[in-house]
């Protein structure tokens, strides 16, 4: 009988390497959370090594003394490979790799890799995709020994195409390919958009760092089995569900993908898609980890990727949550946004004052209504009560007086 064998993907063991051009800058957080991020894509951290430099170093990302010292604690840890907190050039990481006789990779090549790990959909997959070869385009520098491809028969002699080069044009071909393909996707995208622009449920996107508690938060309002869990990049397809406010209107949930430092630009191009649900929702629900040290500079980084993406003038409300973890007095203000609330997706302390909230912002964009509506129109009734808020609601001998907040578009139908 054969014996049966199972093959493990061995985990790297790396060592993460970043460079401090200033005092105050984040380099120490940036690094935790990069250690986070290794440990999404299940590698290990087995050290940590910052260099304090006025610049990067052009050609090796670090100085010369300090890849000798890299290069001891590889080999004292058995390191698989290391982890440079920026993304390096095709120079940088091809002199790093030489230098240290180990794998070298960067932030975004991690990043890329959990964004690859959790793509479901056809569209999440797509964009990673096309970040990955967009990526992988510049950083083709090809080995110079490389000789052509030469064979063996007809149509195989003669010098051929250098790997390189016949790299190159796969890479270009394929791009070319997810490009059409995404632009399918985008339409349907567009045309989804389109139809709930012309419904009068309004929509508010959910928005934050990631693992801030987003699809916790999604999960808890909708039931909407969201994959939750506490890890970066948990989820990356963006979902849309229904949610009932107490006073009986209707508001579309969309969950976007979380923001993180030093996002890659591939990243944002190839998502732009997706992360533009926020420009075109009603309200934007800012959700905030609360129980991080990093709350504000996440606050900052989430409002710098808005921007960056050309979303303004939007109603924001920003959720601090996770309060279930918050230990200390420490107070967080968010000055950007109209109006906040304390929550904790997970325990559903706060959700009340949250829908409260929401509901006042619907008020403050609907228009009021004092009508007598005749007993053959009471079938409008049911497009206020569906639509809008519906407070009082009185029968009379010739016809029914309603007090009511409706959107716009109902307004002019009634």
């Amino acid at each position: 009988m054969a014996e049966l064998f199972e093959i493990k993907e061995e985990a790297e063991r790396v060592v993460l390497v970043g460079v401090q051009t200033s005092q105050n800058d984040d380099t120490e957080e940036s690094l935790k959370e990069l250690e986070e991020l290794a440990r999404t894509a299940h590698a290990q951290t087995l050290g940590t090594i910052i260099q304090s430099r006025e610049s990067v170093h052009p050609g090796t990302y670090i100085g010369k003394g300090k890849i000798e010292e890299v290069a001891q604690m590889v080999e004292q840890l058995s390191a698989t490979g290391i982890i440079c907190d920026d993304e390096l050039s095709p120079a940088q990481m091809k002199n790093l790799e030489t230098a240290l006789g180990c794998k070298v990779m960067d932030r975004t090549m991690l990043i890329l890799d959990i964004f690859a790990q959790h793509a479901v959909t056809r569209e999440g997959k797509i964009q990673v995709e096309l970040a990955q070869l967009k990526y992988r385009q510049t950083r083709l520098i090809g080995m110079h020994d490389a000789l052509s491809r030469l064979g063996a028969g007809i149509g195989t002699r003669g010098p051929g195409e250098k790997k390189l080069e016949m790299d190159r044009r796969l890479i270009k071909d394929r791009i070319g390919q997810l490009n059409k393909e995404l632009a399918d996707v985008k339409k349907n995208r567009e045309v989804a958009r389109s139809l709930r622009s012309k419904s009068p449920v309004p929509v508010a996107a959910i928005v934050g760092y990631t693992n801030a508690g987003k699809s916790t938060l999604l999960n808890y309002l909708t039931d909407a089995g969201v994959l939750s869990e506490n890890m970066l990049f948990a989820t990356l397809d963006p979902t849309t569900r229904n949610v009932k406010l107490e006073s009986g209107e209707e508001l579309l949930l969309t969950d976007t993908v979380g923001f993180i430092r030093k996002l890659p630009h591939h990243l944002i191009d190839a998502f732009r898609s997706t992360l533009e649900e926020a420009k075109y929702s009603d309200i934007i629900l800012h959700v905030v980890d609360a129980s991080s040290d990093e709350a504000e500079a996440q606050m900052y980084v989430v409002y710098e990727t808005l921007r960056q993406l050309g979303i303004k003038d939007k109603t924001i409300i920003t959720v601090f949550n996770k309060q279930d973890l918050v230990s200390s007095e420490r107070v967080i203000k968010d000055l950007k946004s109209d109006m906040s609330v304390k929550i904790s997706a997970k325990t559903g302390e706060g959700i009340p004052e949250l829908l409260s909230v929401i509901g006042e912002v619907l008020r403050g964009n609907r228009q009021l209504v004092e009508k007598l509506f005749s007993y053959e129109d009471a079938g409008k009734l049911a497009l206020i009560r569906k639509y809008g808020q519906l407070f009082k609601e009185e029968y009379r001998e010739d016809g029914i007086f309603v007090q009511a907040y409706v959107p716009g578009e109902i307004f002019h139908t009634l």
